[in-house]
């Protein structure tokens, strides 16, 4: 058996082991660990596979991989009889979303689109118009950012709770305390792009006699895409964050953070956990759509490159 093992790889040999072990010991075990390795076997060889050279097959490599992960959820909780208070069965969450769907909906309009989504744009906007600002002012170089390390270091603990007792308990908090969530970083991200044209490059468009505002919009704003593009990708996870985590300390009766923490004191686990769910795909789905918008903007930088 030992040289049977040995012709079908280290790995491979390891995981049959492993399953073989538990199989004396604990059999349920041994059905969880032998479909993970079964799933891990496939996804190797589907990652090495002709078809996961493109952006699909990488996308596909990255979706079974998912499926794996809730196939197992599922298994561990069924065969170990996890108590639903404490770990329900992603089926079960598929029925809560399925069957609280319209009021999910309406959290998700409260939390994504009117907190997450306004703040974001407010703070990224000013973010980039202060960069422009500080690139020209060496006075707001030396005095501003370093007030805005340590605005970014306020914990949102401390400061949800008073922003929602200056703008009241409706979405305007929750966009304040986003804005002050992506204000920084995203200016850290804009004044470092604005500075990373080359040195070369600036002195060419000055011996064309061009403006600071002709260089800022023909050489700079190109050249700081990048970085830029990494701000908003940094502060389109922060955004949901901040929306979710000020609703907390303060909301209507409607919004992704207060649902999950009603749920969480009438121990409705299932409809907690949809909550979740929500705000991770509505969370995924904006990092995404910021990735999508940076490859057709970016399209010259060798970051985007297959």
């Amino acid at each position: 058996m030992t040289a049977a093992l040995g012709r079908i790889g280290p790995l491979l040999a390891a995981q049959i082991a492993a399953v073989a072990v538990a199989l004396a010991l604990a059999p349920r075990a041994a059905l969880v660990l032998a479909v993970w390795f079964a799933a891990w076997q496939a996804n190797i060889r589907l990652s090495e596979s002709a078809l996961a050279r493109g952006r699909a097959g990488r996308s596909l490599v990255a979706a079974v991989f998912g499926v794996t992960v809730l196939i197992l959820w599922e298994m561990t909780v069924r065969l170990f009889g996890v108590p639903p208070v404490i770990l329900p069965p992603p089926t079960e969450i598929a029925v809560t979303l399925a069957a609280n769907g319209a009021l999910l909906w309406g959290d998700f309009v409260q939390t994504v689109v009117k907190g997450a989504l306004t703040g974001y744009v407010i703070g990224c906007a000013a973010a980039v118009g202060m960069a422009v600002a500080v690139d020209r002012s060496p006075f707001l170089q030396r005095g501003l950012l370093p007030v805005g390390s340590f605005m970014a270091a306020l914990p949102i603990i401390g400061t949800a709770p008073i922003l929602v007792m200056w703008f009241g308990f409706g979405w305007q908090s929750k966009a304040a305390v986003v804005v002050l969530m992506v204000f920084f970083p995203m200016l850290v991200n804009a004044v470092a792009g604005l500075k990373s044209a080359d040195r070369m490059q600036r002195d060419l468009m000055e011996t064309y006699a061009a403006s600071y505002w002709q260089s800022l919009v023909k050489l700079r704003l190109p050249a700081a895409m990048p970085l830029v593009f990494n701000g908003l990708k940094i502060a389109s996870t922060l955004a949901l964050i901040g929306a979710i985590v000020a609703e907390f300390f303060g909301s209507p009766t409607r919004g992704l953070g207060f649902r999950i923490s009603t749920s969480v004191g009438q121990l409705q686990l299932g409809m907690v956990w949809a909550g979740i769910t929500v705000a991770a795909l509505a969370g995924s789905a904006f990092y995404f759509a910021v990735a999508w918008a940076e490859r057709r903007v970016t399209f010259w930088h060798p970051s985007q490159r297959p």
